[in-house]
């Protein structure tokens, strides 16, 4: 009999997360060649091992928004009778892309030097 470790892993509080599911979906979308909005929901909830949980509350404006500014488009998909809409990143977009990836990791540096400081060494 095989004995596994089974771990609950906490969802991050919404308000700790909210800043970051903009560049988080922005990220995901742009390693695929195109994701609908259910895809991207289960794509975070994996990769994060289910501690960032993204509704469709949240998911649909943030995509709708990135629409507006040119940075996504949109590719309608009819599978039988039912419509999927399909998000994928512009030329224009890609630049945004790295923009966010680069600012979403000086964040994360920046919070680094808060949560994780390294002592100073003082010469006499």
């Amino acid at each position: 009999m095989h004995l596994y470790k089974m771990y609950i892993c906490a969802m991050y509080d919404k308000q700790l997360t909210k800043g970051t599911l903009q560049p988080i979906i922005l990220k995901l979308i742009s390693q695929s060649d195109k994701m609908y909005g259910y895809e991207i929901t289960q794509d975070v909830r994996k990769l994060t091992l289910g501690k960032i949980d993204i509704s469709e509350g949240a998911l649909y404006p943030i995509l709708h928004k990135l629409e507006a500014k040119g940075i996504l488009e949109t590719e309608k998909v009819y599978i039988g009778k039912r419509v999927r809409k399909y998000y994928k990143v512009t030329k224009q977009g890609k630049k945004a892309v790295e923009e966010v990836t680069q600012e979403i990791n000086n964040f994360i540096d920046t919070l680094d030097l808060i949560f994780n400081p390294k002592p100073v060494i003082k010469c006499i």
